[in-house]
């Protein structure tokens, strides 16, 4: 059964935090500046939390200043889906998970070359896999 199938709360309340459950089931965002991955400088790749797919590099993370790990770039093509997001008064693009439809932040397109993209992700979303 694939992680989409496994789509019931219930399921993701038992496999995730409170807090990993609000933000990736329930659209939740964290505060800023308070993630675990905010100021993380390690080599590696960031993953789902609900499912493992593997989502970002950190060559492409940054430090955008928004309190929130900030990546220029997707690690593939296969990695997330874009939705159009109006809530809270305003329109913005959300990120989740292609594999498990998990919410992992939004993109917006002040980020850095080579993209110009800023893909905004909550550090409760995401598992870094470090190099070694």
């Amino acid at each position: 059964m694939s992680d989409k199938e496994h789509g019931n709360n219930e399921h993701w309340q038992h496999k995730l935090t409170p807090e990993q459950f609000s933000i990736c089931r329930m659209k939740g965002t964290e505060p800023p500046f308070t993630g675990k991955y905010a100021d993380c400088k390690k080599d590696g790749i960031y993953h789902c939390i609900c499912c493992g797919a593997p989502l970002f590099d950190s060559a492409t993370k940054y430090d955008s200043g928004s309190g929130w790990p900030s990546f220029w770039d997707v690690l593939s093509e296969d990695s997330v889906t874009q939705h159009v997001d109006t809530s809270h008064a305003m329109r913005r693009v959300e990120v989740t998970c292609k594999s498990c439809d998990a919410h992992l932040g939004h993109v917006f397109e002040d980020g850095p070359q080579p993209t110009g993209l800023r893909y905004c992700i909550n550090s409760a979303s995401l598992d870094l896999k470090e190099r070694s």
